[in-house]
């Protein structure tokens, strides 16, 4: 449904150097790479940051949250790994979310903007 996303960041060179780690694992990379915008995906960028002076304020209460899709489980591990190590903070570590769906693994973390994220496989 949609061609792409796109969120406002703080500061760029974090964002880029977090999403660059976090988004590998993912088979993710960085398609195309600004000074005020970077863009990432498989084969089209999907997802854009933005340079922003005045980017949404993350709020954990609003629901909003991006999701990535994983080819398997150890991708989605691998993601949640390498977020923690870049310095996103645990909102839920890898498993089974069993009250949405008996296949539905997923790990949930907050990027160093306050962003909800999630690496999801339903396999």
């Amino acid at each position: 449904m949609f061609d792409h996303v796109s969120i406002g960041v703080s500061d760029i060179k974090r964002a880029g150097t977090f999403y660059d780690a976090v988004l590998k694992p993912l088979d993710v990379t960085r398609l195309s790479d600004g000074e005020s915008a970077l863009g990432y995906g498989e084969k089209n960028a999907g997802l854009w940051l933005l340079a922003s002076n005045k980017p949404v304020k993350p709020d954990r209460e609003s629901g909003l949250h991006f999701c990535f899709q994983a080819k398997s489980r150890a991708a989605v591990d691998a993601f949640h790994a390498a977020a923690l190590k870049a310095g996103a903070t645990d909102n839920g570590k890898p498993g089974v979310r069993a009250d949405y769906s008996p296949k539905y693994y997923a790990a949930f973390v907050v990027d160093p903007d306050g962003y909800r994220i999630e690496a999801y496989c339903g396999k």
